[in-house]
C-alpha cells in the first residue's frame, strides 16, 4: 500500500514542513508540491530517497493535474491568509476547484484537508473563517472522498497561536483582554495535530468524514497565557478585561508588540470570539493517541525555542515569488531603471570564514552596524502595517531559501558564495540586497554587498535619494564591521564599486 505516493500539497507552510518528514519517517513515498522549486530543494527532506519535488500552484490547473497524477492520497494544505495583496476569497475557492477537479480525473483516492472549527463559520464568522470553511465544502463535493480534520487552537514552536501567546506573556506583565480571550477554546498540540494527520492514512474508517480534533482541556487564551508565565518562570500576569476591544483592534495592537502582522493575528481572534471547543470526538477511540495538556506543550515549545530547534515557523508558508526585473529581459533595459548602492572589501580569508560572518546576520545577532538606524525603519515599517524587524529568524546560523529573516525573506542562497534577500518591507518599490563572496587569483577573497532597488513613479526615486546618504553609511560600515568580525586582515576597502547616484537596467538571479 505504501508503493503509491502520498501527494502533500503545501509542503513548506507549518503544518506540511512538519508533515513530510513524518510520512517519510513511516515509511511512505512522499511527492511534495510548491510554487517555489528552490524553496522546495532547500528543505532538509529534500534529498531523501523516498522524495519526489513537483512544482506547480493550485491556482493553475494544469499544472495542478499533473503534479497530483499517479498519487494515491493527497494532503491539501494550502493557506491564502498569509499572501499579502492576494484576493483571499477568491484564490481560496478557485484553488479548492482546481484540487477537486484535478483529483476528479487522477489516481487519487482520498483528499485530506486540515481546516478550522465549523463553530468559527457562523453568522458571525469573518471573511477570512468562511473562506477556510468554503474550502472544505468545496473538498468534499468531488468524486474523491475527504477526510477533514478540524481544530482550533495549534500550540508548538513556531506556530502563529504559540507566537502570539509567547510575545503576548513576555513583553506585556499587565494586558487589556479583548473578548475572544475570555471565550473557551480547545487547543490542540502541533504534535498531536501530526499524530492524527498521519494516522489517518492507516485507518479507512477515517474516509470520506469530517473531525474535530482538540487537546484534553478547555481553556480560555487568558489562561494560556498565565500557564505560559507559570512555565516560563515568568511573574504572574495582570489582565484586565475590557468588552469594547474589537478582534480588528486586537489584531493591530498585537501586530505593534509582536512580530505577528495584523492580517495573521485577526483571523484567530476572530475564530476564537465565537468559542473554540470541539463538537464531537470521535477521532480518539479511531486514531489512539496520548494527548498533551497544555502546559507539556508550551514547555516543550519554549524548550524547541531556547534550544533553537525551531523545524518551521508561520512565517515559512506564503509565495516566494523574484520580481520580474530581477531576470534578464529580451532588452537591456526591459526591466527598467533599477537604483544600486554597492560597497565590496577585499580580506585575506578564506571564502568559508567570511560566509560564517554572513550567515548570522539578523535576528538577534543583528545586523553588524547601525543597528538604531535598522530599528528605526522597523519601527517605521511596523507603523505602517509592514513585517518590522522583531519577526526575526527561524534559526540563529541556518538559512533556507523562503525563509524570514527580519523584514527580509531568502530568495537565493549559495553557501559559501552567495546570499539573496528580498525585501517585504513596505516601501514604494521593490529592493534586493545581496552578498557576494568571490575567491580572488591572489589567494584573497571579495566580499561585495549591494541594494538594488525598483522605484514606483516619483514617490520611489524620493525614497531612494532621501534613504542614500543612510545606505551608503550603513553599507560601509557593516563592511568594516564583518570584516573585524572575520579576524582577518583586510587589504582593501571598503569601497564603492556602484556609480555614485547612479542606475542600471540589468540584475541576474
Amino acid at each position: 500500500m505504501k508503493l503509491s505516493p502520498i501527494v502533500v500539497i503545501g509542503a513548506t507552510g507549518y503544518i506540511g514542513g512538519r508533515l513530510v518528514p513524518l510520512l517519510l519517517e513511516a515509511g511512505y513515498r512522499v511527492r511534495v508540491v510548491g510554487r517555489s522549486s528552490a524553496k522546495l530543494h532547500s528543505r532538509p527532506w529534500a534529498a531523501h530517497p523516498k522524495l519526489e519535488i513537483a512544482v506547480a500552484d493550485v491556482l493553475d490547473f494544469e499544472r495542478l493535474k499533473t503534479a497530483v497524477d499517479g498519487c494515491r492520497a493527497a494532503y491539501y494544505l494550502v493557506n491564502f491568509m498569509h499572501s499579502p495583496g492576494v484576493d483571499f476569497e477568491k484564490a481560496e475557492r478557485q484553488a479548492a476547484l482546481n484540487m477537486v477537479r484535478a483529483a476528479s480525473v487522477s489516481s487519487l483516492e482520498r483528499l485530506i484537508y486540515f481546516g478550522w472549527l465549523e463553530q468559527a463559520c457562523g453568522s458571525m464568522g469573518s471573511k477570512h473563517l468562511r473562506a477556510r470553511c468554503e474550502t472544505a465544502q468545496i473538498l468534499g463535493s468531488g468524486r474523491v472522498p475527504l477526510t477533514c480534520l478540524r481544530a482550533a487552537v495549534v500550540l508548538g514552536s513556531g506556530s502563529a497561536s504559540f507566537e502570539i501567546l509567547r510575545y503576548i506573556a513576555d513583553r506585556q506583565p499587565v494586558m487589556f483582554a479583548a473578548p475572544w480571550m475570555q471565550k473557551p477554546a480547545q487547543p490542540i498540540s502541533i504534535r498531536n495535530a501530526l499524530g492524527y494527520l498521519t494516522g489517518c492514512l492507516d485507518h479507512d474508517e477515517t474516509i470520506g468524514r469530517a473531525f474535530d480534533i482538540g487537546g484534553p482541556e478547555i481553556l480560555t487564551y487568558e489562561q494560556l497565557i498565565q500557564i505560559y508565565a507559570e512555565v516560563a518562570e515568568l511573574p504572574r500576569r495582570y489582565v484586565i478585561p475590557v468588552a469594547f476591544i474589537s478582534p480588528q483592534i486586537s489584531a493591530l495592537w498585537t501586530h505593534l508588540v509582536t512580530p505577528l502582522p495584523a492580517r495573521v493575528v485577526r483571523p484567530i481572534a476572530e475564530e476564537l470570539s465565537n468559542g473554540a471547543v470541539c463538537g464531537e470526538n470521535s477521532i480518539r477511540s479511531i486514531i489512539p493517541l496520548e494527548l498533551l495538556d497544555s502546559r507539556e506543550t508550551i514547555r516543550r515549545a519554549i524548550a524547541k525555542v531556547e534550544r533553537q530547534q525551531i523545524e518551521g515557523r508561520w512565517s515559512d508558508a506564503g509565495p516566494l515569488t523574484p520580481p520580474e526585473w530581477a531576470y534578464f529581459g529580451d532588452e537591456e533595459y526591459a526591466g527598467g531603471a533599477i537604483m544600486e548602492c554597492g560597497y565590496r572589501i577585499r580580506l585575506a580569508a578564506s571564502p568559508e570564514e567570511i560566509w560564517e560572518r554572513i550567515v548570522r546576520i539578523g535576528g538577534e545577532h543583528g545586523w553588524y552596524y547601525g543597528e538604531s538606524l535598522w530599528k528605526a525603519r522597523g519601527w517605521l515599517d511596523k507603523l505602517f502595517g509592514g513585517t518590522s524587524l522583531s519577526r526575526g529568524r527561524r534559526h540563529p546560523t541556518e538559512l533556507f531559501v523562503g525563509d524570514a529573516l527580519d523584514f527580509w525573506r531568502v530568495l537565493r542562497i549559495s553557501a559559501p558564495h552567495r546570499l539573496l534577500l528580498l525585501s517585504e518591507m513596505k516601501t514604494p518599490g521593490e529592493a534586493l540586497l545581496e552578498f557576494r563572496i568571490s575567491s580572488l587569483p591572489d589567494g584573497t577573497t571579495e566580499l561585495q554587498q549591494l541594494s538594488r532597488f525598483r522605484p514606483k513613479g516619483l514617490p520611489g526615486l524620493l525614497y531612494w535619494y532621501i534613504l542614500y546618504p543612510a545606505h551608503q553609511v550603513l553599507f560601509h560600515g557593516m563592511l568594516r564591521t564583518i570584516a573585524r568580525a572575520v579576524g582577518k586582515r583586510v587589504l582593501k576597502g571598503p569601497e564603492r564599486f556602484t556609480n555614485k547616484l547612479g542606475a542600471t537596467y540589468a540584475l541576474r538571479l
